[in-house]
């Protein structure tokens, strides 16, 4: 119970790896504000989900990729729990096109939803640290594509990379204030979202070509959450922490050749 006695907002927290997070920061014991979208129809089941684990925890529906919804998020959340100690901000979603037909407005959505809503959610909770002149823990969700050029996914890619710049720079500035801030780049992994562009088939081929042999589980991202928000990680931050099963390496395996 490493965690026990804290209190986490979890953005996109409803379903896929917002969920695998919040689940992992509560068996950890702490107490969880789950965020999604205005009528999310996941946000009740998700809440209940955490709810058995035996911590508190309340939904909380909310625009977070504005600023007025990070806003309200972060004020319900102190009305309801007094305080607040650890954010993990997930949201992110992808419309893949090709980089000569990707529509501008498709571009700028995504901007707002990867990296516009982290920093607005970010500056909030880190402003609410410095003013109790409390330590803190800010983890962001970033991606391996972050890195990893690919095709039709220039929106995406161009997001997280600053998702991860922007979380070097945080951690830079908020080392004074005793505020840890660090990201995760998930691999490939298997929650809902990807289920709408993949079938069953296609997912179980693509994860054996991985070094680990499969797809990522939401709550494996979770783990690490839970750890980076955890006084173990109170040395860590700054990281852009991988946890992709060998994704990044998956061209760099040695191919036995073959025999006469």
């Amino acid at each position: 119970m490493k965690l026990a006695g804290k209190t986490a907002i979890v953005t996109g927290g409803a379903r896929g790896i917002g969920l695998g997070c919040a689940t992992e920061l509560a068996q950890e014991g702490a107490a969880i504000a789950l965020v999604d979208r205005p009528g999310s129809e996941e946000l009740a089941a998700g809440v209940a989900t955490v709810r058995e684990l035996g911590v508190e925890c309340i939904g909380i529906e909310a625009d977070i990729f504005s600023h007025g919804g990070c806003q309200a998020a972060v004020d319900e959340t102190l009305s309801d729990f007094g305080d607040l100690d650890i954010l993990v901000h997930v949201p992110a979603f992808n419309r893949r096109n090709s980089f000569l037909d990707y529509p501008h407005e498709d571009f700028e959505v995504i901007l707002q939803s990867a990296l516009l809503g982290a920093f607005h959610m970010g500056q909030l909770v880190a402003r609410h640290f410095v003013e109790k002149e409390k330590p803190g823990k800010i983890v962001f969700i970033s991606s391996v594509l972050a890195r990893i050029p690919n095709a039709r996914c220039v929106a995406y890619s161009a997001a997280k990379a600053g998702l991860n710049s922007m979380t070097e720079t945080m951690a830079i500035e908020l080392a004074g204030n005793h505020i840890n801030v660090n990201a995760i780049e998930p691999g490939w992994i298997d929650t809902p979202g990807e289920r709408q562009h993949y079938n069953d088939e296609t997912m179980a081929t693509e994860g054996r070509k991985l070094p680990w042999g499969r797809l990522g589980l939401p709550e494996e991202i979770g783990k690490a959450a839970a750890y980076l928000a955890s006084t173990d990680a109170d040395y860590v931050t700054g990281t852009v922490l991988p946890v992709d099963g060998g994704y990044r390496l998956k061209h760099c395996r040695d191919i036995p050749e073959e025999t006469a």
